[in-house]
């Protein structure tokens, strides 16, 4: 027996589990002092009303023969579907709604789609970075090569044709640096990735956040359906980090090696998923409702007007920073050239407050650091307070 020393490469502890040990060493050291958590990137607002209300009307036909549910479909019932490809029609995008697929999340959906190609890939993906992308190809073996970002391209990595690379990771606004492509840069990735014969998986988790005329897609991006797979999640866009529901989206002309990846994809997950329960597919569905989407975007504006606090505390400061306005996060340069964790420390010791070194995102984040816009207002203006205080 044999186990996958791939596992031996990745680093000890996965970032937020290192945040979580330190905030909570220090909590209990200080019992006396508050902490202002804008570091993980989970929600605080609770559920919309139209969610619940679905969730508890699909809870209740279970209660009876007549409407009870078992095993879902392994890529989500119809209505879901469909919801999901009016909602890119109200953008602009055409989806058809059997190219989607519903799942219990982006993180999932990300990790597993690697199932469908072979370890011999080379996987392209920015830096920074957000983890998952970089852990999970690690964990199957394949070889990962980066595409710097920085301050001089404005934490927008683009392709490189001296390059070469099977399998792309962009994330757009992008986790961590909620910086945002354009529709000329996401042209430039489609054309490099229909070059090399390569596929672009998509992370468009925050899409929801976009103000400014940017693409919401990926498929907004003439090509793309011959090179690439989009994932989303309700996590951010509806408040889902408890509850548990994304979808990824695969267009049914996508090939490789003479096999439709749409094809592949339903095939791992009817042997490895289970899909996702009756209950909340229709808290889904309510969520691209009239009512849903009305209730949804007011949280949003709520963490957009958190992340506009934080910018504007950074405007005044005079620190460079990415995002704050099409991303609920905002990425800093650590004041004083200090690096990442210390300045990690420095934050949490002298104000109380949390957020997520860079460094940990990769090696183009050593100097920066993350800050998020789910909390409070209350908690974000006293954050801020605190910060203009040691700074």
């Amino acid at each position: 027996m044999k186990i996958n020393d791939n596992f031996e490469k990745l680093v000890p502890n996965y970032l937020f589990a290192d945040v979580a040990r330190k905030t909570n060493e220090f909590a209990k050291a200080n019992p006396d002092k508050e902490i202002i958590r804008l570091g993980i990137g989970d929600v605080t607002l609770p559920l919309s009303n139209a969610v619940v209300d679905a969730m508890k009307k699909g809870c209740e036909d279970l209660r009876y023969k007549e409407t009870f549910k078992g095993y879902p479909e392994y890529e989500g019932y119809d209505f879901v579907r469909q919801a999901v490809a009016d909602y890119y029609k109200s953008f602009g995008v055409s989806v058809d709604y059997s190219e989607v697929f519903i799942s219990d999340g982006a993180k999932s959906d990300c990790g597993n789609i690697g199932d469908i190609f072979s370890k011999d890939n080379i996987v392209l993906v920015p830096d920074p970075v957000y983890p998952v992308y970089v852990d999970a190809n690690i964990m199957s073996g394949r070889k990962i090569i980066y595409a710097s970002s920085s301050k001089d391209n404005h934490f927008l990595a683009m392709p490189d044709r001296n390059v070469k690379a099977d399998i792309i990771y962009i994330c757009s606004p992008n986790n961590p640096t909620g910086a945002a492509y354009n529709a000329e840069q996401l042209k430039a990735w489609v054309n490099y990735a229909l070059e090399n014969n390569a596929v672009i998986l998509y992370d468009a988790a925050y899409e929801a956040f976009i103000q400014d005329d940017l693409p919401r897609s990926i498929f907004a991006i003439d090509g793309a359906r011959e090179c690439a797979i989009e994932l989303c999640s309700l996590s951010k866009t509806a408040g889902f980090t408890g509850v548990r529901c994304g979808y990824t989206v695969i267009p049914k002309e996508l090939s490789r090696g003479g096999h439709k990846l749409h094809d592949m994809w339903y095939r791992r997950q009817a042997t490895k998923f289970n899909g996702v329960s009756w209950a909340v597919q229709c808290g889904a569905a309510a969520v691209f409702g009239k009512d849903g989407q009305k209730q949804c975007l007011e949280n949003i504006a709520y963490y957009r007007q958190n992340a506009k606090i934080i910018s504007d505390m950074l405007d005044e400061l005079g620190i460079y920073y990415t995002g704050g306005k099409n991303s609920p996060y905002i990425w800093l340069e650590c004041p004083n050239k200090m690096g990442s964790w210390e300045f990690f420390d420095y934050l949490l010791e002298n104000a109380g407050v949390v957020g997520t070194p860079g460094e940990g995102f990769g090696e183009c984040g050593k100097n920066y650091f993350r800050m998020t816009s789910f909390n409070s207002h209350e908690k974000t203006l006293e954050a801020v307070q605190r910060i203009k205080s040691i700074i």
